[in-house]
């Protein structure tokens, strides 16, 4: 073996050593605060619990792991119904750090009984702590053992809430975790109720319609529509059904199809109470061209909608579809069967342009009293 060789051979004998020498030292302070956690005085725990928040949140994945094995779930837990609210909020901020990208340590913390005092901070006063609670339910939530007992918790309506008077990022967070709980399927009866859609509408009007806010906030605006509750409620917000009309336009794949999902739920349950509402806001250039460029089921979605909003009766509507295949067999005999879906689209292009173009006085008008976005695009 010649000399670089035994160079490079103790080189990484010593890295090793070095790096053996570091894990024992991070285990042994983990068991330290472990210790303090579970023997420790108020302020020892507290110190500790500090302590954790700031080695987790700059630690790797298995470093929160050796946390949860050596025990410090349950008294950080226990810390969360302390009357002290130092402690209380210590002990908040490691549990979120050592939630975040680990679901084994998420599933640990509702197992030790983390959600009836999360939920009793839901109610403070105090606005930072109550928020802090929001966004552990939010990170809690994405796990999805946890979305059956966060569900039936008690959380929604307080999430809701903060929806009304929560900061900016309180309420995302809030509009997150609700968006989370509603796609759990084992929950009976619903999370939300038509008091979530004044606040929903008014994030949905300051955020970017393309965000990916926006399809968390359609989505939970599409679900309450099925309600004649939630029907009402989105009527008589003020711009609510121009603010779908909005998202339909502007919006992304996603935020499309559950806006106009949203405004297909409204006409459907009465065609002669809300058709004149949609088409008031100007709402066919977007549909047609969701008809070309959106998702199947928001082109499905659009095209019968637009077939609820024509004026004439049933038996003599020219539906969504018959025009499409119209505007294709004239592309056939252009082009050829070759070019025709081509050429059909672009000629179905053409027709959403012309359209849009008639309703542009108006876009132009609203956009010009339109205020900045104050809702992040994440």
């Amino acid at each position: 073996m010649g000399y670089e060789e035994n160079t490079t051979a103790a080189t990484a004998t010593t890295a090793d050593q070095e790096e053996e020498a570091w894990n024992q030292r991070k285990q042994a302070l983990i068991e330290e605060l472990s210790d303090k956690l579970v023997n420790g005085d108020l302020q020892t725990k507290i110190e500790a619990a500090r302590d954790i928040r700031k080695i987790v949140k700059k630690s790797s994945l298995k470093t929160r792991s050796k946390f949860a094995a050596a025990g410090v779930i349950q008294p950080l837990v226990l810390m969360l119904v302390s009357p002290n609210l130092d402690a209380c909020e210590a002990s908040l901020l490691a549990l979120l750090n050592l939630a975040v990208r680990n679901e084994r340590n998420k599933v640990n913390i509702v197992t030790a009984g983390a959600l009836p005092p999360l939920v009793e901070l839901l109610k403070f006063q105090n606005g930072s702590l109550r928020e802090l609670a929001a966004a552990a339910i939010l990170t809690l939530s994405a796990a999805a053992p946890n979305k059956p007992a966060i569900a039936a918790s008690g959380a929604a309506p307080l999430l809701v809430q903060i929806l009304h008077s929560g900061s900016v990022q309180g309420r995302v967070d809030a509009v997150t975790a609700l968006h989370y709980l509603s796609s759990c399927k084992e929950n009976s009866s619903p999370i939300l109720d038509a008091t979530a859609v004044p606040p929903l509408i008014n994030l949905l009007k300051e955020c970017k319609k393309y965000s990916k806010f926006a399809e968390k906030a359609t989505a939970l605006l599409e679900i309450l529509s099925k309600s004649e509750e939630g029907r009402m409620a989105i009527t008589n917000s003020d711009g609510g059904i121009l603010t779908l009309v909005e998202t339909v336009e502007d919006g992304s794949l996603v935020s499309t199809e559950h806006a106009v999902g949203a405004l297909l739920s409204l006409c459907l349950s009465g065609r002669d109470k809300y058709r004149q509402l949609i088409l008031k806001e100007g709402a066919i250039p977007g549909l047609l061209r969701l008809t070309v460029e959106g998702t199947y089921a928001a082109q499905e979605r659009a095209r019968t909608l637009l077939d609820l909003l024509r004026d004439t009766p049933q038996e003599k509507r020219l539906s969504s579809s018959v025009l499409e295949k119209i505007v294709y067999d004239i592309a056939t005999r252009v082009d050829g069967a070759d070019k025709a879906a081509e050429t059909a689209k672009r000629l179905l292009q053409d027709m959403v342009q012309r359209s849009m173009e008639l309703s542009m006085t108006r876009i132009q008008q609203r956009a010009a009293s339109s205020t900045p976005s104050k809702v992040p695009s994440t």
